[in-house]
């Protein structure tokens, strides 16, 4: 006899193992436990209110010994931060604020690496214990996945935020910003320290170096919008892989909106069917109240059964949203960080080719000066200050050129990561719906005889068997049979019927005669 399909089917037996070996395989950010986020305490100083987590860093011993096996038999990543920071406890309070200013500066020193997600903000609401908790997760989520980054890792402001005390913190902050503010102001993209260093040597003439501050800006601004709108950007080797690269983040961003929306849908459709389990359960045990013993309380089981389905939907809908809704929308804010890297490769490549026209420009205007007799001065201070272009302009270029690659490196590693995720998200996800169908069936299936043999559980110390009253009735019922006389074999007659000769039992009711001519049909 053939069989309907060759494929292994697993057996119920090996369906738990199969979930709990799913479950076991926590993701990344989940073995880095020596990082938490703990004791959320919210302060009220005057108009400010804020809430401060205490972030704990307590490394363990590092273990020299390579770890080469996993549950999915791949080779085990080492934990670098783990290496270069054994014994190095430290315990700090930080706001959100400091989790935002973290995030921006990863993105400064690292132009290029896909940063995690950060929470988002919530204007109300915020110091609701749910919402506290969930933000603790959050934040706990995003500090472990920084520690496991190959390219924030070994960030200065990551060591800043996991160990300065608050004096040095707050300087760290402060100097920063002002760095920041310089920066902007000399005419410097959003570069690294090396970037910021340089540009403020940009003194002297030029559009990139005009006072007051703001000036500058505005002038730095202007030249890269133009050097935007005429999409007049400086070429490499890579700008065919890059807009490929484009092409597939938007198209993954698009349909991953659309996966995450039906996730949604699904998660909301579980939630619906509890709800109609419950108000299922509700109106038969009202109906079983209405109704006589027997059959009230088999009405009555049937509401307690789906009171219980009812109660597995929820937890089944709640399991869902965590191992199928939440991975997919931090799939699609994963899929803007990747955006926001691109851009910054963007800007990296607006500052490098506005530096170049720049330098351009003034070499004009120098030929123009040196040609004019009696402008020796300003072509002198001309000549200086394309020097100093080019010093930054090759400074800009080695910042492009150092982001891109690193650009490379981590839409790479995304792929391969967030595949792995993927999978494993799916697999979860048929583990679970496999896991409510047997729990359901096996629930109905124990309804079953219980209805058909009549046997109905009491909420008391005992038990109702209905099954042996009713036997005990039907076998009543047969002896009685037995004790009765036979049947006559022939029809009983009955003396009030009147006889068939009554003329008025003879039906009055006259018949056509078919012979009669011209009515035959």
């Amino acid at each position: 006899m053939a069989t309907e399909s060759t494929l292994p089917q697993p057996t119920p037996s090996s369906l738990p193992s199969i979930l709990t070996t799913l479950l076991s395989n926590a993701r990344p950010e989940d073995a880095i436990s020596y990082i938490t986020v703990s004791d959320p305490v919210i302060h009220a100083d005057g108009m400010n209110k804020y809430t401060s987590y205490r972030v704990d860093c307590r490394p363990p011993p590092f273990d020299p010994t390579p770890s080469t096996t996993s549950n999915n038999d791949s080779t085990i990543m080492p934990d670098l931060f783990l290496q270069n920071n054994q014994g190095q406890y430290s315990s700090v309070l930080r706001r959100y604020s400091d989790f935002l200013w973290l995030y921006e500066r990863l993105h400064k020193e690292r132009a290029g690496s896909i940063v995690p997600p950060l929470p988002e903000k919530q204007a109300v609401s915020r110091f609701s214990p749910e919402f506290v908790e969930e933000r603790r997760v959050a934040l706990e989520r995003f500090l472990r996945r920084v520690i496991l980054h190959p390219e924030l890792m070994d960030c200065d402001a990551l060591g800043i935020f996991l160990r300065g005390d608050d004096v040095t913190f707050q300087h760290a902050k402060n100097v920063s910003k002002s760095v920041d503010k310089r920066s902007s102001a000399s005419g410097e993209g959003s570069g690294g320290g090396d970037m910021m260093n340089s540009s403020t040597h940009l003194s002297g003439a030029g559009a990139f170096n005009l006072t007051p501050q703001k000036t500058a800006g505005i002038k730095k601004w202007f030249s890269e919008a133009k050097t935007t709108l005429s999409n007049d950007l400086v070429s490499s080797p890579d700008d065919d892989l890059f807009d490929e690269i484009e092409r597939y983040i938007e198209s993954l961003s698009i349909q991953m909106k659309r996966v995450s929306n039906q996730a949604s849908g699904l998660v909301r459709k579980s939630k619906e069917i509890a709800n109609g389990l419950f108000e299922f359960g509700l109106a038969f045990h009202q109906l079983g109240q209405s109704e006589g013993e027997v059959l009230g309380k088999k009405l009555q089981l049937v509401g307690s059964t789906a009171d219980t389905l009812s109660v597995l939907s929820a937890q089944h809908a709640d399991a869902e949203w965590k191992k199928l809704e939440e991975p997919f929308k931090d799939y699609l804010k994963m899929i803007h960080a990747v955006k926001l890297a691109l851009g910054r490769r963007h800007d990296k490549r607006v500052s490098y080719t506005a530096l170049l026209h720049e330098i351009q420009t003034r070499e004009v205007n120098l030929h123009r000066l040196r040609m004019s007799p009696g402008r020796e001065g300003q072509a002198y201070s001309t000549e200086m200050s394309i020097q100093r272009y080019q010093a930054a302009a090759e400074v800009a270029r080695e910042d492009y050129a150092e982001c891109s690659q690193r650009v490379l490196r981590e839409v790479d590693r995304f792929k391969r990561e967030k595949a792995e995720e993927m999978k494993m998200v799916v697999l979860e996800f048929i583990m679970l719906e496999i896991e409510l169908n047997r729990s359901m069936e096996k629930i109905w299936g124990e309804l079953v005889p219980k209805l058909e043999e009549g046997s109905v559980a009491t909420d008391g110390s005992g038990s109702v068997e209905a099954s042996s009253s009713m036997a005990a009735s039907s076998s009543a019922q047969q002896a009685t049979m037995v004790n009765l006389p036979p049947m006559p074999a022939s029809q009983p007659t009955y003396s009030n019927i009147p006889a068939a000769s009554d003329p008025m039992m003879e039906s009055s009711i006259q018949y056509r005669d078919n012979n009669i001519v011209g009515m035959g049909l």
